[in-house]
């Protein structure tokens, strides 16, 4: 099944265990003071309508399963970014009992945007970031499709 990268990559977004720090970042991305959709790329709720997949917060025991289950929904080719230090690496959280680090203990990550909380200045730069990967990966996807 081939993509159509004419129309803008969609994003679903996922918070982990966070403050919710970086899920305010993310929601201000999406006001008309930031407006990332500007950049060419539209917000789900839908991950199999998704291309790429943003997380916030850390893994732990518990949504380990959920973060797992949302990568396997979205079609290939997809891209992973990381949205702060918690689901770059585990964060402040890090060495708490239930925590497992971050979001590359459990699926591949593309792309890491650090902060505590993450700017949406550098929020905007990895999804346009993202968007280029992702136009990338399309194209070499439909050159090893048959």
């Amino acid at each position: 099944m081939s993509k159509d990268i004419s129309k803008a990559p969609w994003i679903v977004h996922y918070d982990g265990s966070s403050c919710n720090g970086c899920d305010i970042e993310v929601l201000a991305c999406l006001t008309p003071v930031y407006d990332v959709e500007r950049f060419g790329v539209v917000n789900t709720g839908d991950p199999m309508h998704a291309d790429i997949f943003l997380v916030t917060g850390g893994v732990n025991k518990m949504n380990q399963h959920i973060i797992k289950e949302i990568y396997e929904q979205i079609p290939e080719p997809k891209v992973v970014v990381a949205v702060g230090t918690c689901a770059c690496t585990g964060g402040i959280f890090k060495e708490c009992y239930n925590i497992l680090g971050g979001t590359d203990t459990v699926i591949p990550v593309d792309l890491y945007v650090p902060g505590c909380a993450a700017r949406p200045q550098s929020i905007i730069d990895g999804v346009v970031a993202a968007k280029k990967l992702f136009i990338e990966k399309v194209k070499d996807y439909e050159k090893a499709s048959p």
